[in-house]
């Protein structure tokens, strides 16, 4: 069968190459001196990242990626590299998949070196940033980065991304699917969906309006064109669509959202998810707790080590029973099934006018 001139590029956040110091200290440096992360002057981001991050932070980072590392490697590089195998013998072999990472290997510009090597006579590109919802720190670098690429070395490349997909009807099956078993099968009081957290100042920045984000009363449920880019919001409606796709308020447990990795001590998001875990065992009395993390597609140390081991044990020493984890979407049916659409949808109109 003829080679398709559309190549699919699948790219997630990241990860050391391994647990060693030495490691992390270069997937840090790479992580943290991104101005769309910690969103500084360049002198200042460098000196704070350094001088007060890297001479600590890689050793404790290491410990806890340890914690969780697989044999095959890491959680998050295994995980896409099956959604990669599995999307891939769904397209067929004529059309080219590959995968890069915004930190970390394989890059960017390796996932659009290999889908070239597949097939030199490639036209476009069709880039899924693995993030549902759109942030400052996680989509918007990703097609940064992937411009930089694809302008400086593959200029006569189209390139295409698919938008955040929190909305999106097969999306939001594959995330409740997920959840569904855990939620029917333990007898749990209260479902928490903890999102990866921002500073408040990235929420605002990325106001379009200028004066509606964070700024006028229940903000995330008033329409606005700020919502396109409003990562609070789409949390919202991620949680809202979630549980209407599982009549959650029809269950006999709560459920609430919370947000969780913050990093320095800049206003972020909240509720904090380690402080709210607290909060519901102590003045909730919950006693058994279920955690879904949306935020991310693939498990990774925010999902396996922050909530599985440390946000488990920082809940049952504030007197609750058991934490359970609810695995990410990872590389479910549900999720191949969304993957394979929006990619089919996208390769007929390219193949027509090729």
């Amino acid at each position: 069968m003829e080679q398709s001139k559309t190549g699919i590029l699948l790219v997630n956040l990241g990860s050391p190459d391994s647990y060693e110091p030495a490691d992390l200290k270069v997937y840090l440096r790479e992580f943290l001196t991104d101005k769309r992360v910690i969103d500084l002057p360049t002198p200042l981001r460098k000196f704070l990242v350094e001088a007060i991050i890297l001479p600590f932070r890689p050793k404790e980072s290491a410990e806890a990626y340890e914690l969780i590392w697989w044999d095959e490697g890491s959680p998050l590089i295994v995980i896409t590299q099956q959604v990669i195998d599995k999307l891939q013998k769904r397209l067929g072999d004529e059309v080219p998949v590959s995968m890069g990472m915004r930190y970390g290997n394989p890059s960017i510009e390796a996932g659009f070196d290999e889908l070239m090597e597949k097939n030199p006579d490639l036209k476009r590109v069709f880039m899924i940033p693995l993030y549902p919802q759109y942030a400052m720190a996680t989509t918007e670098t990703v097609i940064e980065k992937a411009k930089e690429v694809w302008q400086t070395k593959y200029p006569h490349l189209e390139m295409i991304t698919k938008d955040a997909f929190y909305d999106d009807p097969l999306y939001v099956k594959a995330l409740g699917e997920s959840i569904r078993p855990y939620i029917e099968e333990h007898h749990i009081d209260h479902l928490l969906f903890s999102y990866h957290g921002v500073p408040e100042r990235h929420i605002k920045k990325r106001d379009i309006t200028g004066d509606h984000c964070l700024k006028c009363e229940d903000c995330c449920n008033v329409n606005s064109p700020a919502h396109t880019f409003c990562y609070r919001h789409q949390n919202v409606k991620t949680t809202q669509n979630a549980a209407e796709y599982l009549d959650l308020d029809s269950k006999d447990f709560n459920y609430s959202f919370a947000f969780q990795s913050k990093l320095g001590i800049d206003p972020w998001l909240s509720p904090a998810t380690d402080a709210e875990l607290v909060r519901l065992a102590e003045e909730e009395g919950v006693k058994k707790v279920a955690v879904c993390c949306p935020a991310f597609i693939s498990d990774c140390i925010e999902t396996l080590e922050e909530i599985g081991i440390r946000g488990k044990e920082d809940f049952v020493e504030a007197g609750g029973e058991d934490l359970i984890l609810i695995p990410c979407v990872n590389d479910s049916d549900l999720w191949i099934d969304a993957l394979e659409t929006w990619c089919s949808d996208m390769l007929k109109p390219a193949e027509a006018v090729a």
